[in-house]
Protein backbone atom coordinates (compact mmCIF):
# COMPACT_ATOMS: atom_id res chain seq x y z
CA UNK A 1 0.00 0.00 0.00
CA UNK A 2 1.41 3.57 -0.92
CA UNK A 3 2.16 5.54 1.76
CA UNK A 4 -0.04 8.64 0.95
CA UNK A 5 -3.19 5.99 1.23
CA UNK A 6 -1.56 4.71 4.52
CA UNK A 7 -1.85 8.37 5.83
CA UNK A 8 -5.07 9.09 4.71
CA UNK A 9 -6.22 5.77 6.26
CA UNK A 10 -4.26 6.83 9.81
CA UNK A 11 -6.00 10.57 9.47
CA UNK A 12 -9.57 8.99 9.05
CA UNK A 13 -8.67 6.72 12.11
CA UNK A 14 -7.85 9.43 14.02
CA UNK A 15 -10.93 11.52 13.11
CA UNK A 16 -13.15 8.21 14.19
CA UNK A 17 -11.19 8.27 17.28
CA UNK A 18 -11.69 11.88 17.94
CA UNK A 19 -15.34 12.47 17.44
CA UNK A 20 -16.05 8.88 19.63
CA UNK A 21 -17.66 8.87 22.69
CA UNK A 22 -14.55 7.33 24.38
CA UNK A 23 -12.86 10.59 23.79
CA UNK A 24 -15.08 12.30 25.95
CA UNK A 25 -14.76 10.07 28.63
CA UNK A 26 -11.15 9.95 28.31
CA UNK A 27 -11.18 13.77 28.40
CA UNK A 28 -13.39 14.07 31.14
CA UNK A 29 -11.06 11.40 33.20
CA UNK A 30 -8.13 13.48 31.40
CA UNK A 31 -8.78 16.56 33.50
CA UNK A 32 -7.16 14.83 36.52
CA UNK A 33 -4.09 13.50 35.27
CA UNK A 34 -0.53 15.14 34.45
CA UNK A 35 0.12 15.16 30.59
CA UNK A 36 3.95 14.98 30.01
CA UNK A 37 4.28 15.59 26.20
CA UNK A 38 7.39 14.24 25.18
CA UNK A 39 8.98 15.59 21.80
CA UNK A 40 11.99 15.43 20.01
CA UNK A 41 13.08 18.26 17.68
CA UNK A 42 10.57 21.44 16.44
CA UNK A 43 10.78 19.85 12.93
CA UNK A 44 7.33 21.38 12.11
CA UNK A 45 7.45 25.19 13.83
CA UNK A 46 3.47 26.23 12.54
CA UNK A 47 2.41 22.58 13.57
CA UNK A 48 3.89 23.10 17.16
CA UNK A 49 2.52 27.27 17.54
CA UNK A 50 -0.88 25.41 16.78
CA UNK A 51 0.02 22.90 19.41
CA UNK A 52 1.22 25.45 22.20
CA UNK A 53 -2.15 27.60 21.71
CA UNK A 54 -4.43 24.85 21.67
CA UNK A 55 -2.90 23.60 24.69
CA UNK A 56 -3.19 27.26 26.13
CA UNK A 57 -7.03 26.70 25.57
CA UNK A 58 -7.78 23.84 27.09
CA UNK A 59 -4.72 23.13 29.35
CA UNK A 60 -2.48 24.85 32.11
CA UNK A 61 1.07 24.21 31.07
CA UNK A 62 3.37 24.25 34.38
CA UNK A 63 6.84 24.21 35.00
CA UNK A 64 9.45 21.48 36.10
CA UNK A 65 9.37 23.32 39.35
CA UNK A 66 5.73 22.33 39.57
CA UNK A 67 5.79 19.02 38.62
CA UNK A 68 8.88 18.44 41.38
CA UNK A 69 7.17 20.54 43.81
CA UNK A 70 3.89 18.10 43.57
CA UNK A 71 6.08 14.99 44.16
CA UNK A 72 8.17 16.45 47.02
CA UNK A 73 4.42 17.67 48.82
CA UNK A 74 2.21 15.58 47.85
CA UNK A 75 -0.42 18.19 46.41
CA UNK A 76 -1.93 17.79 43.08
CA UNK A 77 -1.29 20.05 40.16
CA UNK A 78 -4.13 22.26 38.55
CA UNK A 79 -6.64 19.90 36.40
CA UNK A 80 -5.33 19.44 33.05
CA UNK A 81 -1.36 19.99 33.97
CA UNK A 82 0.59 19.60 31.13
CA UNK A 83 4.38 19.52 31.19
CA UNK A 84 6.54 20.04 27.81
CA UNK A 85 9.76 18.39 27.45
CA UNK A 86 12.51 17.42 24.07
CA UNK A 87 14.86 14.71 24.34
CA UNK A 88 18.19 14.74 22.80
CA UNK A 89 18.71 18.78 22.43
CA UNK A 90 18.22 18.74 18.71
CA UNK A 91 19.23 22.26 17.08
CA UNK A 92 15.58 23.01 16.11
CA UNK A 93 14.89 23.46 19.74
CA UNK A 94 17.08 26.33 20.01
CA UNK A 95 16.32 27.62 16.56
CA UNK A 96 12.28 27.55 16.34
CA UNK A 97 11.00 25.61 19.68
CA UNK A 98 12.28 28.49 22.34
CA UNK A 99 10.82 31.62 20.37
CA UNK A 100 7.28 30.09 20.51
CA UNK A 101 7.60 29.29 23.81
CA UNK A 102 9.13 32.40 24.69
CA UNK A 103 6.10 34.47 22.41
CA UNK A 104 3.73 32.53 24.68
CA UNK A 105 4.92 32.28 28.01
CA UNK A 106 4.94 28.17 28.24
CA UNK A 107 7.78 26.83 30.07
CA UNK A 108 9.81 23.37 28.96
CA UNK A 109 12.57 21.39 29.94
CA UNK A 110 15.52 20.10 27.45
CA UNK A 111 17.09 17.39 28.25
CA UNK A 112 20.59 17.17 26.57
CA UNK A 113 23.98 14.79 25.91
CA UNK A 114 26.24 17.08 26.72
CA UNK A 115 29.16 14.72 24.85
CA UNK A 116 27.49 16.51 21.83
CA UNK A 117 27.64 20.05 22.47
CA UNK A 118 30.20 22.09 20.43
CA UNK A 119 30.81 19.70 18.38
CA UNK A 120 29.61 18.33 14.65
CA UNK A 121 29.14 14.23 16.02
CA UNK A 122 25.91 12.81 14.96
CA UNK A 123 23.41 11.61 16.87
CA UNK A 124 24.31 7.42 16.96
CA UNK A 125 21.06 6.97 15.28
CA UNK A 126 20.91 9.48 12.69
CA UNK A 127 24.78 8.02 11.83
CA UNK A 128 23.00 4.51 11.55
CA UNK A 129 20.22 6.26 8.93
CA UNK A 130 22.52 7.83 6.78
CA UNK A 131 25.21 5.05 6.71
CA UNK A 132 22.63 2.82 5.92
CA UNK A 133 20.72 4.88 2.89
CA UNK A 134 24.54 5.29 1.83
CA UNK A 135 24.46 1.12 1.47
CA UNK A 136 26.40 0.32 4.20
CA UNK A 137 25.19 -2.65 5.99
CA UNK A 138 24.02 -6.29 5.46
CA UNK A 139 20.71 -5.33 3.04
CA UNK A 140 18.92 -4.72 6.48
CA UNK A 141 16.28 -1.16 6.28
CA UNK A 142 17.64 1.41 8.89
CA UNK A 143 14.76 0.74 10.92
CA UNK A 144 15.43 -2.72 11.09
CA UNK A 145 19.04 -1.88 12.08
CA UNK A 146 17.65 0.37 15.01
CA UNK A 147 15.72 -2.23 16.11
CA UNK A 148 18.48 -4.54 16.26
CA UNK A 149 20.71 -1.99 18.03
CA UNK A 150 18.39 -1.01 21.08
CA UNK A 151 17.86 -5.28 21.62
CA UNK A 152 21.64 -5.79 21.96
CA UNK A 153 24.60 -5.27 24.91
CA UNK A 154 25.77 -1.88 24.06
CA UNK A 155 29.63 -3.10 23.36
CA UNK A 156 27.80 -5.05 20.66
CA UNK A 157 26.04 -1.55 19.82
CA UNK A 158 29.72 0.21 19.52
CA UNK A 159 31.15 -2.46 17.46
CA UNK A 160 28.14 -2.68 15.16
CA UNK A 161 28.06 1.01 14.16
CA UNK A 162 31.89 1.12 14.31
CA UNK A 163 31.79 -1.77 11.29
CA UNK A 164 28.90 -0.10 9.43
CA UNK A 165 31.49 3.42 9.48
CA UNK A 166 34.16 1.21 8.04
CA UNK A 167 34.58 2.87 4.15
CA UNK A 168 32.49 5.63 4.55
CA UNK A 169 32.49 8.92 4.50
CA UNK A 170 32.05 10.30 7.98
CA UNK A 171 28.73 11.43 9.21
CA UNK A 172 28.23 15.00 10.45
CA UNK A 173 25.65 16.87 11.93
CA UNK A 174 25.87 20.51 13.88
CA UNK A 175 24.68 20.48 17.69
CA UNK A 176 24.34 22.79 20.01
CA UNK A 177 26.65 25.18 21.41
CA UNK A 178 26.95 25.33 25.10
CA UNK A 179 26.60 29.21 24.75
CA UNK A 180 23.09 28.02 22.98
CA UNK A 181 22.42 25.72 25.98
CA UNK A 182 22.64 28.71 28.41
CA UNK A 183 20.38 30.19 26.04
CA UNK A 184 18.01 27.54 26.52
CA UNK A 185 17.86 26.94 30.22
CA UNK A 186 18.06 31.13 30.89
CA UNK A 187 14.97 31.32 28.10
CA UNK A 188 12.61 29.20 30.14
CA UNK A 189 13.69 25.72 28.52
CA UNK A 190 15.27 24.58 31.52
CA UNK A 191 18.17 22.13 30.72
CA UNK A 192 18.92 18.97 32.29
CA UNK A 193 20.71 15.79 32.16
CA UNK A 194 19.96 13.03 29.41
CA UNK A 195 22.98 10.65 29.90
CA UNK A 196 26.64 10.98 28.05
CA UNK A 197 26.36 9.56 25.13
CA UNK A 198 22.69 8.05 24.74
CA UNK A 199 23.26 4.37 25.36
CA UNK A 200 20.29 2.32 26.14
CA UNK A 201 21.13 2.33 30.12
CA UNK A 202 19.30 -1.44 30.29
CA UNK A 203 21.87 -2.81 27.82
CA UNK A 204 25.15 -1.42 29.94
CA UNK A 205 27.76 -2.81 32.47
CA UNK A 206 26.99 -1.35 36.20
CA UNK A 207 29.95 0.79 35.48
CA UNK A 208 28.99 2.18 32.57
CA UNK A 209 25.89 2.76 33.40
CA UNK A 210 26.88 5.13 36.38
CA UNK A 211 29.38 6.52 34.24
CA UNK A 212 26.79 7.60 31.64
CA UNK A 213 24.72 9.69 34.49
CA UNK A 214 27.64 11.12 36.51
CA UNK A 215 30.23 11.96 34.32
CA UNK A 216 26.81 13.70 32.00
CA UNK A 217 25.66 15.36 35.63
CA UNK A 218 29.71 16.95 36.47
CA UNK A 219 29.07 18.11 32.55
CA UNK A 220 25.99 19.81 32.27
CA UNK A 221 26.52 21.60 36.23
CA UNK A 222 30.06 23.25 34.89
CA UNK A 223 28.39 24.31 32.05
CA UNK A 224 24.80 25.70 33.80
CA UNK A 225 26.56 26.99 36.81
CA UNK A 226 24.14 24.55 39.37
CA UNK A 227 23.51 20.81 39.50
CA UNK A 228 20.71 19.22 37.02
CA UNK A 229 17.74 17.55 39.00
CA UNK A 230 16.19 15.63 36.51
CA UNK A 231 16.83 12.68 33.64
CA UNK A 232 15.18 11.58 31.49
CA UNK A 233 16.02 7.75 30.86
CA UNK A 234 17.57 7.20 26.89
CA UNK A 235 15.14 5.98 24.69
CA UNK A 236 12.62 5.68 27.70
CA UNK A 237 14.50 2.47 28.82
CA UNK A 238 14.13 2.29 32.54
CA UNK A 239 16.89 0.77 34.73
CA UNK A 240 16.43 0.37 38.62
CA UNK A 241 20.98 0.41 38.13
CA UNK A 242 20.45 4.64 37.42
CA UNK A 243 17.42 5.14 39.55
CA UNK A 244 20.00 4.66 42.12
CA UNK A 245 22.53 6.82 40.84
CA UNK A 246 20.24 9.55 40.22
CA UNK A 247 18.69 8.99 43.87
CA UNK A 248 22.69 9.41 45.08
CA UNK A 249 22.66 12.34 43.25
CA UNK A 250 19.49 13.89 44.61
CA UNK A 251 17.71 13.90 41.28
CA UNK A 252 14.29 15.50 42.28
CA UNK A 253 12.64 13.92 39.16
CA UNK A 254 13.03 11.07 36.26
CA UNK A 255 11.03 10.40 33.15
CA UNK A 256 10.10 7.25 30.74
CA UNK A 257 8.47 7.62 27.48
CA UNK A 258 6.15 5.08 28.05
CA UNK A 259 3.22 6.91 26.41
CA UNK A 260 0.78 7.32 29.42
CA UNK A 261 -0.79 10.17 31.23
CA UNK A 262 0.54 10.14 35.15
CA UNK A 263 -1.37 11.71 37.62
CA UNK A 264 -1.30 14.43 39.11
CA UNK A 265 0.84 13.60 42.12
CA UNK A 266 3.08 11.55 39.94
CA UNK A 267 3.23 7.74 42.25
CA UNK A 268 7.11 8.02 41.71
CA UNK A 269 9.32 11.17 41.31
CA UNK A 270 11.93 9.03 39.23
CA UNK A 271 9.22 7.14 36.95
CA UNK A 272 7.67 9.82 35.61
CA UNK A 273 4.89 8.99 32.27
CA UNK A 274 5.50 10.89 29.78
CA UNK A 275 3.20 10.86 25.93
CA UNK A 276 4.87 10.17 22.66
CA UNK A 277 3.92 13.27 20.51
CA UNK A 278 5.91 14.97 17.76
CA UNK A 279 5.04 18.72 16.70
CA UNK A 280 3.92 17.46 13.35
CA UNK A 281 1.19 15.11 14.77
CA UNK A 282 -2.29 15.56 13.13
CA UNK A 283 -4.36 17.80 15.12
CA UNK A 284 -6.81 15.09 15.25
CA UNK A 285 -4.00 12.44 16.80
CA UNK A 286 -2.85 15.37 19.17
CA UNK A 287 -6.25 15.51 20.84
CA UNK A 288 -6.73 11.53 21.47
CA UNK A 289 -3.00 11.86 22.73
CA UNK A 290 -4.01 14.56 25.49
CA UNK A 291 -6.79 12.88 26.40
CA UNK A 292 -5.32 9.57 26.80
CA UNK A 293 -7.49 7.36 24.13
CA UNK A 294 -4.96 7.72 21.86
CA UNK A 295 -1.97 5.52 25.11
CA UNK A 296 -5.04 3.29 25.55
CA UNK A 297 -5.93 1.70 22.01
CA UNK A 298 -2.36 1.06 21.96
CA UNK A 299 -1.74 0.08 24.27
CA UNK A 300 -4.32 -2.61 23.59
CA UNK A 301 -2.45 -3.50 20.18
CA UNK A 302 0.41 -3.94 22.13
CA UNK A 303 2.45 -0.42 20.95
CA UNK A 304 2.38 1.20 23.76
Amino acid sequence: MRADVRAKLRGGGDLVMRRSPAQWWFGSRAVGRLAVLGYHGVEDPAGFARQLDRLLRIARPVSLDDVEMAVATRRPLPGRAVLITFDDGERSVYEHGLPLLQERGVPAVAFVIPSLLDTDTPFWWHEVERLVAADAGDGRTAAQWLRHLKQVPDAERLAAIAGLRDGHEPVRQTQLTTAEVRALDAGGVRVENHSLTHPLLDRCSDADVRAEITVAHDALAKILGRAPQSFAYPNGNFDVRAERVLDELGYRSAFLFDHRLSPRVPDHGLRISRLRVATSTPPDRFETILSGLHPAVHGLRGKG
